[in-house]
């Protein structure tokens, strides 16, 4: 029963293990002309109907709460934005002398330009006790944000694909992104009382397209013969990834906990949460436009396939060992703030 249960609760990575397999198995299904028809399908329906999803689940009005932490919101978008990329980029030019497949390191190379997910920092953030308003206002403001810098990251890091011109990209980002995302806000104001007594399960339709958009992608890899994926490459990839999230998690927690941060305990989980997840959700989607016709796009999201499963279960891990530390320093500072009694 143990298993079946762990099965249930992780349905989504092990959905992202079958519709892998099923693309090796049958790639005609899925690839560009197919059965499928992908290049409407998943570019414009699945793409649109994802953003359409986030703008209705997205609690805007709660952010209004945590807007005036200008400083913690700050230092979240410029780690994840500005800090996160640059960092990764410099690491690579080292990691570009080894053996390991260059199109993975692309693919980390992209992780890096994520903005952060709509919802694991926030329920780790929660599960934790930490700042979850906080949470909540960088997780959905970076989703905004990144959907005008992350396309800009992805083309200053790796270029976009020749055939494709900046201002195609651009129109098509606003027709199937900002456009869905606007009118989902739109008709969540008009919802918002139904939307709060049913809970639709808004995290389940979104991974359900996203298995969809990622069964596609693989069904290109595994169709075209050019293609050759080495198991030393994907081992050292599995193994960076989760060397990368442990220490800019620990430089996180460095940085908001030292004297003059002006951080609160609650404040730190929120931040290193935030700062280090990236979205899955709107990454693929993304890269699906920005490198259309790539034949090695699906070597380049392997490693966001990978960081997404790594950073709910890193964090899960974690939950207990933050959680006790968190509540021993809020204790700490409350017992140094307790005015002494005079005798």
């Amino acid at each position: 029963m143990g298993l079946l249960e762990r099965l249930r609760k992780e349905w989504f990575i092990v959905g992202i293990i079958l519709v892998i397999a099923a693309a090796k198995l049958e790639p005609t299904v899925g690839v560009k002309g197919g059965p499928l028809k992908p290049e409407i399908t998943i570019t414009y329906i699945a793409v649109s109907a994802i953003f359409f999803n986030s703008g209705l689940s997205l609690k805007t009005e709660e952010l209004t709460n945590a807007l005036m932490h200008v400083k913690l919101h700050l230092f979240v978008q410029l780690f994840t934005l500005v800090f996160f990329p640059t960092a990764i980029w410099l690491f690579l030019q080292v990691l570009s002398l080894t053996p390991i497949n260059e199109w993975l390191l692309k693919g980390l190379q992209t992780v890096s330009c994520m903005p952060p997910p709509v919802s694991s920092a926030v329920i780790l953030t929660k599960a934790v006790g930490g700042n979850e308003a906080a949470a909540i206002f960088n997780s959905a403001f970076g989703s905004f944000l990144g959907i005008v810098v992350t396309p800009l990251l992805l083309l200053l890091f790796l270029g976009s694909s020749s055939s494709v011109p900046f201002t195609s990209i651009f129109s098509q980002l606003f027709m199937t992104v900002v456009v869905p995302l606007i009118i989902g806000q739109i008709v969540r104001r008009y919802i918002k009382d139904w939307l709060e007594r049913k809970k639709p399960p808004f995290g389940a339709i979104s991974s359900c397209v996203l298995l969809m958009i990622i069964y596609t992608t693989f069904c290109d890899t595994f169709s075209n013969p050019n293609i050759d994926l080495d198991t030393f490459s994907l081992v050292v990839i599995v193994f960076i990834i989760f060397f990368i999230q442990l220490a800019f998690m620990l430089l996180t927690f460095l940085f908001s906990t030292s004297k003059n941060s002006g951080f609160t305990p609650a404040d730190t989980v929120a931040i290193v949460f935030c700062s280090t997840h990236k979205s899955l959700t709107l990454g693929i989607p993304m890269l699906k436009i920005v490198f259309v016709g790539y034949e090695h796009l699906s070597l380049i999201s392997v490693p966001l396939l990978i960081y997404h499963p790594a950073q709910i279960l890193l964090g899960s891990v974690l939950v207990p060992t933050i959680k006790s530390w968190m509540l021993s320093r809020q204790k700490a500072l409350k017992l140094t703030r307790q005015p002494k009694i005079p005798l």
